[in-house]
């Protein structure tokens, strides 16, 4: 798109006050990474981010695609407790900020990562894995573990990577974890070890590990062999089975693409139901094109949050609607959606309070009190079940 085109765009462009002075922020040039000043502009029913860098010229991309409407989903983000750590680079956001004076977020789910090695090489991969890089050593984890504990009391912490489960010292990590204070820890892996070595998910129930953040992008060894380059079904079926027997809490983390396993949305909810209480949740991740994808995608590669809604209402048969989705209070409105349901007796689910009535969302301003209670109730949801697992598996 040259110059001329982005003009017609924005003399097109209906701009009613909500998406005025408060619509514009910051980006990034997708060529050279420089920060740049961009606009949020409405264009029917979607709303697009406009961005122009002085070396590589000017940039769209669609961010909110429909219902429901952009103007009814925002939501002011909650004033929260700054963090307790300031961690500040030179080159500020986004390069190296951390968690600096101007963050407006505390710690709730701390990332950890533990090794840049990988035991797949996925076409899609948000980290660019697997890596040469030497694993960081067992004390500089342990510090980076006791630095989280100070910077976000009661935070919850996500061990990644690349895949952790290739360090088999993975669960002295979780044990001094534990022995630091820190009562709820996950591992986000793509589940193949947990499938075939019992004993280490055994060692790291014992560890004292609650969850794990399970990659699973669909029902059909197809979708796999496309985003992974293998055929995995059997193995993420196996990985959950273990977690089950160990009653450590299964979220499955599909990472959603147009085109190759969006249709599965509604059979992944199924899966997720059939295997309660084992699984504890779905975290739906449109893709984000970055890590190992080389190029910008054309605009049928891109998946929008209302979009993701609508097809969890139509596909889940109703049972799930858009409107018992909401907007997070925390972090920013644009940032995610969440909504929290209760399996009936009789297979149907029955939506919880609405996202707004959460502790977490309901104040104008967080307190500390309010945010350990919300962190505590993440645990609790996401932690492992002493009920067996469901007949789906």
């Amino acid at each position: 798109m040259n110059k001329n085109d982005l003009r017609r765009v924005g003399e097109c462009l209906h701009e009613p006050e909500w998406i005025s002075d408060r619509s514009r922020t910051e980006s990034l040039c997708p060529v050279c990474l420089k920060r740049l000043p961009a606009q949020r502009k409405l264009v029917g029913e979607d709303v697009l981010l406009v961005k122009t860098c002085p070396q590589h010229g000017p940039f769209q991309t669609p961010i909110w695609r429909g219902n429901p409407a952009f103007n009814q989903w925002r939501r002011p983000k909650l004033n929260v407790p700054l963090p307790m750590l300031f961690t500040t680079g030179e080159n500020g956001c986004p390069y190296d900020c951390g968690l600096c004076p101007e963050h407006r977020q505390r710690s709730c789910t701390v990332i950890i990562e533990v090794t840049q090695r990988c035991n797949l090489a996925c076409p899609v991969c948000y980290a660019d894995a697997p890596s040469k890089t030497p694993d960081p050593s067992l004390a500089s984890v342990v510090w980076s573990l006791r630095r989280a504990a100070q910077a976000g009391p009661g935070c919850n912490i996500q061990l990644s990577g690349g895949e952790p489960t290739l360090r088999d010292d993975l669960p002295e990590i979780v044990a001094l974890g534990r022995d630091s204070g820190l009562n709820f820890i996950q591992v986000n892996t793509n589940g193949l070890r947990l499938g075939r070595d019992r004993a280490f998910v055994k060692a790291l129930k014992r560890a004292g590990l609650a969850s794990v953040f399970l990659q699973f992008d669909g029902m059909e060894d197809d979708i796999y062999r496309r985003l992974r380059g293998y055929s995995l079904m059997e193995a993420k079926r196996a990985a959950v089975e273990a977690c089950a027997e160990q009653g450590i809490g299964v979220v499955l983390v599909p990472t959603l693409v147009p085109g190759v396993n969006t249709h599965q949305i509604g059979a992944i909810l199924e899966a997720a139901l059939a295997w309660a209480p084992a699984v504890r949740g779905v975290h739906f991740q449109p893709v984000s094109y970055f890590g190992r994808y080389g190029r910008a995608p054309d605009e049928a590669g891109r998946i929008t949050l209302p979009e993701v809604m609508r097809a969890i209402e139509e596909q889940s048969s109703g049972q799930i609607k858009a409107a018992h989705l909401g907007p997070p209070g925390c972090e920013n409105a644009l940032c995610s959606f969440h909504g929290r349901f209760m399996q009936l007796s009789e297979g149907k689910l029955m939506p919880l309070k609405h996202p707004d009535g959460d502790a977490c969302c309901s104040a104008p301003v967080l307190s500390d009190k309010a945010a350990a209670w919300a962190m505590a109730a993440v645990a609790r949801q996401w932690a492992g079940s002493t009920r067996p697992a469901g007949d789906g598996m």
